[in-house]
């Protein structure tokens, strides 16, 4: 396939990257835009590594509030400079996320954030259902259960409530690499009526 200017600007306006990564990774796929994409967020993830040992000085503060106001999802989306922290697109980020955790209600940022007493309870039922597992397979079936249990509440893990094909991980590697800098979510909360 043809890799014209046309479809680097598809690929441009659907990632966000700059053209000239959209056109390596183009040319990576031979034409193909769904395997670009896939090169593209392998190329944000080790962008993201190679960046997260920066500090962090600047950021944005949002919140979200469902209709009918019954439910809050609020943010702290840090960075490294005001100059990306001002930046619209960012902001927008920062509110996305902000409403993914109104929807989600995740209960850890990363898997660093869990302790054992977090998941102590949770691993006492698990053990009971995985007992008529043959106890070769035991471990492992229970450390399975466990590794989706956490998938399901923390945040940097969980499928993105606008885009079910990406995790909030994967959208924050994005923005790393498409805005230079180091971006981490320092804080959230979610508040409900109920």
């Amino acid at each position: 396939m043809e890799i014209t200017t046309e479809v680097i600007k598809q690929l441009r306006e659907e990632t966000g990257v700059s053209v000239m990564q959209c056109k390596k990774a183009l040319e990576k796929a031979e034409g193909d835009v769904e395997k670009a994409k896939v090169i593209l967020r392998k190329t944000s993830a080790a962008i993201a590594g190679k960046k997260a040992d920066r500090a962090l000085g600047a950021g944005v503060a949002v919140a979200y509030t469902h209709a009918g106001s019954q439910v809050v999802g609020a943010v702290v989306l840090a960075c490294e400079t005001d100059f990306v922290s001002k930046n619209e697109e960012f902001v927008r980020l920062a509110y996305d996320i902000a409403m993914h955790v109104a929807a989600m209600s995740p209960a850890f940022v990363s898997r660093d954030d869990v302790k054992e007493s977090d998941t102590k309870a949770a691993r006492e039922v698990f053990a009971k259902e995985v007992e008529k597992v043959p106890e070769v397979a035991r471990a492992k079936a229970l450390e399975g259960k466990i590794d989706n249990y956490l998938g399901e509440r923390v945040l940097l893990e969980q499928a993105f409530v606008r885009d079910p094909s990406t995790t909030v991980r994967q959208l924050i590697d994005s923005a790393i690499q498409k805005f230079g800098e180091k971006i981490e979510v320092v804080r959230f909360e979610r508040l409900s009526v109920r």
